[in-house]
């Protein structure tokens, strides 16, 4: 790893270091969010010791991170427009990284220090969609070309319905187990098992499933949200260090053939469908070398920029033999070719089966561009684990006692933690990002409407203010800051 950054000036080194770390302070408040979520049930519950609670949840968003792969991570970095991800430059790296990461750390420290279970997720991607904006306010791009809103808009869906289905899904479950074991000790409170039967913990099974289902939201916490810090890292190293990480270097010549053989298959598919795609695609009309501009795709350049991969790939077997200003081109043809593929996706006329192939090519055509270096996805599981050591305190208590009326019961917080793994786990499937705590709080107020519980109104209030609020706030302050940056580096 320390060979990637040797030779680079002692400025950009320092705000490397200062931007890793930016990023690592974002993944260990994101611990005292997301992550005490994760173990809040089972310490309120006394099913745990705080401490072992808190450290296996560590391990277990450290597996989470380890195989969890990168889909949402790239997910997360996709909602920037392809134009901008292209637009690799040291200073213009430093101004988006540092503009969306103050402006979530900012957001994150004010709602932990009031103890609101606010979502790292909504404010991750609300600084990353005021960079967005704010790169085309300051470039002259319409606002519609200024963020990916297909993204957006998958993204903000699966943060809208989530904690809907998990308020849902919980009460369901709570109801099913009330007529199953209407009798059962597990529907007390830790409080009215303490009094009435002068026991500490649970029941033994009803303790086993909630220490197993704690495990399990931990582990799809850090599968799910521990990719959106492997995103930022990444953003980082292409942003600042491009010339080593715009392209997978570790890539094997298998991959960098598969990588060629898409390109070639890419253009074979265009021409089968000529008919469909010829005006669309200028095929068979483009100037020869009418390349890709430095900073835009275009879909009428793709025959030229297919041709200008495949000479630029031609008897390559490692990425290292290529020059920096040509890893930074490949990348830049790879990324406005999947651009233009998942445009061409949603033409009409094109048959299903056509699609799928479509789809299939561009898994292949970011094989070595959407990766991540394995001491990324180590620093990012440890940061998670240690930030839930450090404060998951003030957001057990908001989850046990605030959220109703009445306390927690064993039978609630198994409903809540099964229906919260449930549901990220079907997110990191589809690599959506969804936020653990809105997912977790909402199931657990669902358990309290169904239990007949009642809600705390003020908590409920907070909360829901936080998530309507938590966007515009990230959006304004991380493009304000954008802005200022982007002015000041242009001065």
């Amino acid at each position: 790893m320390i060979d990637l950054f040797s030779g680079l000036d002692a400025w950009v080194l320092v705000s490397l270091l200062l931007a890793l770390a930016f990023v690592l302070a974002f993944e260990f408040i994101n611990g005292f969010h997301d992550t005490a979520n994760a173990v809040a049930t089972v310490i309120y519950t006394k099913a745990m010791p705080p401490h072992l609670a808190v450290f296996f949840s560590g391990v277990f968003n450290f597996l989470g991170v380890l195989l969890g792969g990168v889909g949402v991570a790239y997910a997360i970095v996709h909602l920037l427009p392809v134009e901008l991800l292209i637009n690799v430059n040291t200073g213009h790296g430093l101004a988006m990284v540092f503009s969306l990461l103050a402006a979530a750390i900012t957001w994150n420290l004010g709602t932990w220090y009031f103890g609101i279970p606010a979502s790292s997720s909504h404010t991750l991607i609300g600084s990353i969609l005021g960079v967005g904006l704010a790169n085309a306010l300051i470039n002259d791009i319409p606002l519609a070309d200024g963020v990916n809103w297909q993204k957006a808009i998958d993204i903000g869906a699966s943060l809208v319905f989530s904690p809907m289905a998990g308020f849902l899904v919980a009460a369901l479950i709570l109801i099913g187990l009330k007529w199953w074991r209407p009798l059962s000790k597990m529907h007390k409170t830790p409080e009215q098992r303490r009094k009435i039967d002068d026991k500490k913990h649970p029941p033994f099974w009803n303790r086993l499933v909630l220490v197993i289902s704690a495990m399990a939201v931990s582990f799809v916490h850090g599968s799910n949200d521990g990719q959106k810090g492997i995103g930022l890292i990444m953003l980082v190293l292409i942003g600042i260090v491009p010339a080593q990480f715009v392209l997978d270097l570790g890539s094997t010549t298998y991959q960098i053939e598969r990588t060629r053989d898409a390109t070639l298959h890419l253009s074979q598919f265009y021409k089968r469908n000529a008919d469909t795609l010829g005006e669309y695609l200028a095929l068979g009309k483009s100037v020869e070398g009418d390349l890709p501009e430095k900073f835009r795709c275009n879909p009428q350049q793709t025959e030229p920029t297919i041709t200008a991969l495949l000479g630029t790939l031609k008897g390559v077997a490692d990425y290292h033999s290529l020059p920096a200003e040509s890893r930074i081109e490949v990348r830049r043809y790879l990324l406005c070719l999947d651009d233009t593929a998942k445009k061409v996706g949603k033409l009409p006329g094109l048959a299903p089966r056509e699609k799928a192939d479509l789809d299939k090519l561009r898994k292949d055509l970011t094989t070595t561009t959407e990766y991540a270096p394995f001491w990324v996805i180590l620093a990012v599981a440890l940061a998670l684990g240690l930030g839930t050591m450090v404060g998951w305190k003030r957001v057990v208590l908001t989850i046990g006692e605030k959220i109703g009326k009445q306390g927690m019961t064993y039978s609630q917080g198994m409903s809540a933690q099964i229906t919260t793994a449930s549901l990220i786990g079907m997110a990191n499937i589809f690599s959506l990002p969804v936020s653990t705590t809105h997912v977790l709080s909402s199931g657990v107020a669902g358990t309290m409407v169904a239990n007949k519980s009642g809600l705390q109104g003020g908590t409920v209030r907070t909360i829901l203010l936080a998530w309507v609020l938590t966007l515009p706030a990230t959006v304004a302050l991380s493009a304000g800051l954008f802005w200022l940056a982007s002015k000041a580096l242009g001065s």
